[in-house]
């Protein structure tokens, strides 16, 4: 019996499929390289937004209080982020970097994966503009492999870009999961028939009209060789190159790769999108490190809604329904409502921390 029993977890083990360690996402969090290519099972709040594809615990107190979600290599399923900007050490950067060995692991299409994947990737139908919008939020126990880093890390050295760590949009993620299986599947559909509940105190975004035009610039012109690739698709699965330098060059050292999914981000939509992901492109480029994500993002969303203005949407909500533009406002009501609303879906929708 012994020996069969250890045949068996030798099979599994070798074929990625292992059981996992009961855990938190807090926990994880608060101890992210303890679980550094550990099988886990956790369970929480799984969401499919504008750029998130992260299973997440409000409660954490984290800076950011989600890990990321990853498909195994050619997964070929539906749900992930609408939009989502990776960082790569370009291959002339001095940082010296090969991608890890970590255990394979295989994802288990079942019913109850199937389940989860049409969810996250369905699309509400909405009044007005909202960007990357969900239609439900998923509830779920995940089993997969951690790989996690002490804590994200971008930095330069004699000009160029030499270290880089974390995961998911912007590698601001200091743990992501790469999936195994799901069990426990929820589904909870998102109400947008009105705009969610602002409760945080507001943020400042300091809408400048010469965001959009800065946003533009980063992406360069037609044939810059700029270390700025634009592809279109859903990034949902690990890269083949995950963790290695890039095999190109870039002035800086730096690979900035932009994923769009074209299916959920259609006419201005796009726009809006471009002008979120250019400001992030221009702020990592010339603060790289200097803005923790939630400044980041208030960033890039302000980029979002201004590109809405000259777009003439006469609204724009966020995932979870959140309103940060309406044309019939006026500017006192803009004052009033725009912070607070883009500081509660910061807070707790996206679940930044601080």
């Amino acid at each position: 019996m012994r020996v069969l029993l250890a045949c068996v977890f030798l099979l599994l083990a070798g074929t990625g499929w292992a059981q996992g360690v009961p855990t938190s996402i807090c926990e994880i969090l608060a101890h992210p390289s303890a679980y550094d290519g550990k099988i886990v099972q956790i369970t929480g709040t799984v969401v499919a937004g504008f750029d998130e594809f992260v299973v997440k615990d409000r409660s954490c107190g984290q800076e950011v209080d989600g890990i990321w979600i990853s498909y195994p290599e050619g997964a070929k399923a539906k749900a992930g982020p609408a939009a989502m900007l990776t960082l790569q050490l370009a291959d002339n950067s001095p940082g010296k970097y090969s991608a890890a060995t970590r255990a394979p692991i295989s994802l288990d299409k079942n019913k109850q994966f199937k389940r989860f994947d049409d969810a996250l990737a369905a699309q509400p139908k909405t009044k007005g503009q909202c960007l990357g919008c969900p239609r439900y939020a998923v509830t779920a126990t995940l089993m997969g492999r951690i790989d996690a880093v002490d804590a994200p890390a971008i930095a330069r050295e004699g000009g160029k870009f030499s270290l880089l760590r974390g995961f998911g949009n912007l590698n601001r993620y200091p743990a992501r999961i790469v999936l195994q299986s799901v069990s426990n599947v929820s589904e909870t559909e998102i109400d947008y028939s009105k705009p969610a509940a602002a409760t945080a105190a507001g943020i400042s975004l300091g809408l400048s009209a010469d965001q959009v035009t800065r946003a533009a610039a980063a992406f360069g012109s037609e044939g810059d060789d700029n270390g700025v690739v634009v592809s279109f698709g859903v990034a949902n699965t690990i890269p083949k190159d995950d963790g290695a330098k890039g095999k190109q060059d870039s002035p800086d050292g730096l690979l900035l790769l932009l994923t769009i999914d074209t299916e959920r981000l259609k006419g201005p939509a796009l726009g809006e999108a471009m002008a979120h992901m250019g400001t992030h492109i221009a702020d990592l480029r010339e603060t790289p490190g200097g803005r923790t994500l939630l400044q980041l993002e208030a960033h890039a969303w302000a980029a979002s809604i201004l590109t809405a203005i000259q777009s003439k949407e006469k609204t724009l909500a966020l995932p979870g329904g959140y309103l940060v533009w309406n044309s019939d406002w006026s500017d006192a009501e803009r004052e009033r409502l725009l912070p607070p609303a883009m500081s509660s879906f910061l807070r707790d929708w996206a679940a930044l921390g601080r």
